[in-house]
């Protein structure tokens, strides 16, 4: 007997592509009934913004057994069986390990990849051909417990300001959750422990000006209810949720960039893959220019070096990292204290 199977058309810079979707009636959001037919149907409509996020870029599929509610794993290399069309670039972690690593390039590649179940995708920031060397600044402000979104918006609009003072455009997008990720182009030209470094000069810059709603403390037994600027996902190898991903939240948001000018007003449950593909068709993608003027990471860099004259040292790597030079004890501070 024959499995239940749908074929749907994707429209793409290589002419209109056969996706075969098996399964198309499973559900992957339980809550709200949306299949895997309705994850295809929403990544072809918003394909030229996915894939002018998400493209020519190494990604990490994250990708379910069954629903949402289910098992989760990651995928980084094309499986076996993969199209044409997809294609793969050598990466280097930070084992110093190099590997190959999925990359799409159209909107039939994305949906393909719903094909393989996944909900969310994580693109590196930096471009395929030139992987070690970001084309993106990315500040993740998560709002810890007892904050939420509405915390996050001044935090993010403060730093919009340091970001212009040392020449970066910043633009924005949900996180799909209850944060808010900010980005600024730069140029391809410094490695990823350049680009940390210069987050992290931005971050501890942002925590000078509102040290009360924002804080850079790595262990969450630090943070209080403030908003955590996370640095950490500045690493190499170190991914979030790319623009117009789909989340795995049973409300099924999607991560969804807005203007400046929006930031104030909207409520980031609203944005969905039922929804968004109608807001791209009504006010555009608010990152169609986001590459028209990179900037450089040249002043926060002074800005580092300021703060590492003035006695502020390197801040800790995530857990599965090497230990690397200058990195202060990856002991929890209440551990620390008890070791003593």
């Amino acid at each position: 007997m024959a499995s239940e199977a749908t074929v749907l058309s994707v429209d793409g810079p290589n002419g209109t592509r056969e996706v075969r979707i098996s399964s198309p009636s499973r559900v992957m959001w339980p809550e709200l009934g949306l299949t895997k037919l309705d994850l295809a149907k929403y990544l072809a409509d918003v394909g030229d913004a996915f894939i002018a996020a998400n493209g020519d870029r190494p990604l990490a599929l994250q990708r379910f057994g069954d629903s949402i509610d289910g098992e989760q794993f990651f995928s980084k290399n094309p499986p076996k069986g993969a199209p044409d069309y997809i294609r793969s670039v050598k990466v280097v972690y930070p084992s110093a390990r190099s590997h190959p690593q999925l990359v799409i390039d159209e909107p039939a590649a994305a949906v393909w990849a719903a094909q393989m179940n996944t909900v969310v995708f994580h693109p590196w920031p930096s471009r395929a051909e030139n992987s070690d060397n970001p084309d993106q600044l990315r500040i993740d402000l998560d709002p810890q417990p007892g904050t939420d979104f509405d915390d996050a918006v001044p935090a993010a609009i403060e730093l919009r300001k340091v970001l212009a003072e040392v020449g970066l455009n910043a633009f924005l997008k949900t996180s799909g959750n209850r944060g808010i990720h900010v980005y600024a182009p730069i140029e391809p030209v410094k490695e990823f422990l350049d680009v940390r470094h210069a987050v992290i000069a931005a971050a501890r810059e942002l925590e000078r000006r509102m040290p009360d709603k924002v804080t850079t403390s790595w262990w969450k037994e630090e943070r209080g209810e403030k908003v955590f600027v996370d640095f950490n996902q500045a690493n190499r190898d170190r991914t979030i949720a790319g623009a117009y991903s789909p989340r795995a939240l049973a409300h099924a948001p999607v991560s969804c960039p807005i203007t400046w000018d929006e930031l104030e007003k909207v409520n980031p449950s609203d944005f969905t893959i039922l929804t968004v593909p109608d807001r791209l068709k009504s006010v555009g993608d608010p990152w169609a220019t986001f590459h028209e003027e990179p900037g450089t990471i040249d002043t926060l860099l002074e800005w580092w070096q300021r703060d590492l004259d003035s006695g502020l040292g390197e801040l800790p790597f995530p857990p599965d990292y090497p230990k690397m030079p200058g990195e202060p004890p990856r002991v929890q501070p209440s551990r620390a204290k008890k070791d003593k």
